[in-house]
């Protein structure tokens, strides 16, 4: 069995090597379904949790576009733009669910959804900018939860210290996880609010002469 330090090392090297998709990869022809998936597989593969689990499949894009997460295919192809949206939902929602994915999506397929691709590729390039920035933060934040560990249950038996110990590492990380998720949650309920807000506006017919 692995001791502590050798499975905070096996996570660190993980988010390390953790891949995702440059829109330099994204191919400038549209694609059908399975070449979709297949694109998806050969660039996310290394955030799966087991071998046999899948990035996406058919019915997952099927179930996006019902639930207006994403804009339907032209003639059974989609776009690089799909493929972004596609990238993003793939990240929110492990944490999100359908509804919030959508609320936050919505902007996004609404104003810079199209067939030049420009604007859609230049966000998406910024997101990726400042999660890689990010990345490194977050490796120094580990390690250091990983020391604090090391720190816990001093006065307990040593045969249960290892498991405790990576339990508490694993606490601090969910406590993260937990606060950062009620925060997101937070944001997505005002961006309800500011939907509904704005949509009686639209919808009030202009006076005579304005």
């Amino acid at each position: 069995m692995k001791t502590n330090d050798e499975l905070v090392s096996g996570l660190l090297e993980k988010l390390r090597t953790l891949n995702y998709i440059h829109t330099r990869d994204i191919p400038n022809i549209d694609l059908y379904m399975d070449q979709v998936t297949t694109f998806m597989e050969q660039h996310l593969s290394g955030g799966k949790r087991h071998d046999e689990d899948k990035i996406l499949t058919k019915t997952m894009i099927n179930n996006y576009a019902k639930n207006d997460l994403l804009p339907p295919p032209v003639k059974k192809k989609y776009s690089r733009d799909h493929i972004i949206l596609l990238a993003f939902i793939y990240y929110f929602k492990g944490f999100l669910s359908i509804g919030d994915i959508q609320v936050l999506l919505s902007p996004l397929s609404e104003k810079y959804f199209s067939e030049n691709h420009d604007m859609l590729d230049r966000i998406y390039g910024e997101i990726v900018k400042t999660e890689k920035l990010q990345l490194v933060d977050l490796m120094k934040e580990v390690s250091a939860r990983a020391q604090l560990s090391k720190e816990t249950f001093k006065g307990y038996p040593e045969e249960d210290k290892p498991y405790l110990q990576l339990f508490s590492l694993v606490c601090m990380l969910s406590f993260d996880v937990y606060l950062k998720k009620q925060m997101i949650e937070q944001i997505i309920d005002e961006m309800k609010e500011e939907t509904k807000k704005e949509a009686p506006e639209k919808g009030k017919p202009q006076k005579d002469g304005s």
